[in-house]
């Protein structure tokens, strides 16, 4: 999905960190960030990726990764 493409590296580590089921106070430990600035990356994320839930954005990304791993129908 090309949307995920324009997620910033930060952005795109803290979506992967989203699909493992971590809240954001544990990835602003994980990440020495504070959590406003998790907030803040995720509220960027779900902008970007045009949804409107933290859930929604873990489907996209999940999507993608499942995409990747299929064969391609010829």
């Amino acid at each position: 999905m090309t949307r995920l493409a324009t997620l910033t590296n930060q952005q795109a580590r803290i979506l992967n960190l989203t699909c493992e089921g971590k809240l954001n106070k544990q990835i602003a430990y994980d990440l020495s960030i504070a959590e406003t600035t998790v907030k803040a990356h995720v509220t960027a994320i779900m902008r970007k990726l045009r949804v409107h839930s933290r859930t929604q954005a873990v489907l996209i990304a999940q999507e993608a990764r499942f995409n990747r791993v299929l064969p391609s129908q010829a």
